[in-house]
């Protein structure tokens, strides 16, 4: 059972298909190279990164509640560029949410760009929704590792072409 979620829609000059590449299919090795700060590392547990597979993020110091969580790919659609997952251990999970649901699509949009569509669904524990700022700061954190993958194929065209 669902009992918030928190979306976001971002128009981004990279094409879908860059994007894809790099948030989707290389994101085990590109995130820890450009947050490092943040994420120190993302390994495949089990899978070949289809659905089913495990995949574990460990994060840096900076992150207080928690350092590490393991998620599951529910859905991948290479043709529709939609992504869904599951965080199944670690994170927030019983100490703040009962369950946790990421969904990330890029669209096609104007010229070469993309509308990119961020959702992440959750119920927690107490059936407290969370505060607006907590929400904000969940879709902030989504936003910006998003920003800074941007940042990176923009700066580097060739990347993921």
């Amino acid at each position: 059972m669902v009992a918030g979620s928190v979306s976001n829609e971002i128009l981004s000059a990279v094409a879908p298909e860059r994007l894809w590449k790099a948030i989707v299919k290389d994101s085990t090795s590109l995130m820890p190279k450009l947050l490092p700060d943040l994420i120190s590392s993302i390994v495949i547990v089990e899978g070949d990164g289809g659905v089913g597979t495990i995949r574990k993020s460990n994060f840096s110091p900076v992150m207080k509640e928690f350092n590490y969580w393991k998620d599951r790919v529910d859905a991948i659609d290479d043709q529709k560029h939609v992504f869904k997952y599951s965080v199944i251990e670690g994170g927030l999970i019983g100490k703040k949410v009962k369950s946790t649901s990421f969904e990330l699509k890029f669209e096609p949009a104007t010229g070469r760009g993309s509308l990119c569509k961020f959702c992440a669904e959750f119920e927690p524990i107490d059936d407290n929704l969370p505060t607006e700022d907590i929400t904000k700061e969940i879709m902030g954190g989504m936003t910006g590792m998003f920003k800074a993958i941007e940042g990176y194929l923009l700066e580097n065209p060739e990347a993921y072409a």
